[in-house]
């Protein structure tokens, strides 16, 4: 059986995200989680449901924090930091692994230690190489702890640090890390609600973006300083006048 070439991976994975993309505009997380509250009392049946709707949120694209809100209601803060921590991680790696499928292979290997290069997308190959000059100036664990604590859509960042070559306990240790603030936040939301609610995390989700989003800059700030030093280092210097 041969290997799908780089370009028929690409046109199944555009047409893969664009029904992904289709179905979650026709199934919303509100949609699907509205029946939940009639199965809280039962921990274990909750439980299962929950797992199911992890197991499927990619196929819908939505947001993991409105699931996250779902556990704090089922399972309190105690609980439910852990669970919810779990369910990341568990519905972000089958993102990962179709993203490094899609990847021409020797841009993204889960097993072998290879050298990030710079990922060829056809007409995004600027976009994959920014990614991977990112990835590179910061670190697998960094850059992944940063993009998750930004606003950014949690498949998205998945696929690009897939795209640009992060191994996979790489991606899984920094997802942690960064959704840890998310994911406590729409926890406590939850378990403190009288209904489970699919507002997100309500007033405080602009807190909370603000505050992330600076974390996330003195992060890469480090990282930051020293590539733009290291550039200017490079640079020919300029011969003195009395040269």
């Amino acid at each position: 059986m041969s290997i799908p070439s780089a370009s028929t991976r690409a046109v199944v994975g555009a047409v893969a995200v664009s029904a992904i993309v289709a179905a979650g505009l026709l199934v919303s997380p509100a949609a699907a989680l509205s029946s939940l509250e009639s199965v809280a009392a039962n921990p274990i049946l909750f439980g299962l449901v929950v797992a199911g709707l992890y197991l499927v949120r990619p196929l819908f694209a939505w947001p993991t924090t409105p699931l996250a809100v779902v556990v704090g209601y089922g399972y309190g803060i105690v609980l439910g930091v852990p669970i919810a921590l779990a369910g990341v991680v568990v519905t972000v790696t089958p993102v990962f692994v179709a993203a490094c499928w899609v990847a021409p292979k020797r841009e993204c290997d889960l097993d072998r230690e290879t050298p990030m290069g710079p990922a060829r997308w056809g007409s995004l190959e600027r976009v994959g190489g920014a990614i991977t000059r990112y990835y590179r100036t910061a670190g697998p664990i960094r850059g992944v702890v940063a993009s998750r604590l930004a606003p950014i859509p949690s498949d998205v960042s998945t696929c690009a640090a897939a795209a640009s070559g992060v191994r996979m306990r790489h991606l899984l240790v920094g997802t942690v890390i960064g959704e840890l603030p998310w994911t406590v936040a729409a926890v406590v939301v939850g378990a403190s609600a009288a209904t489970i609610t699919m507002d997100g995390l309500g007033e405080l989700g602009l807190a909370l973006t603000v505050a992330c989003g600076l974390a996330a800059a003195l992060l890469l700030a480090g990282p930051a300083y020293h590539a733009v030093r290291s550039r200017i280092d490079s640079r020919p210097s300029t011969p003195s006048a009395d040269g």
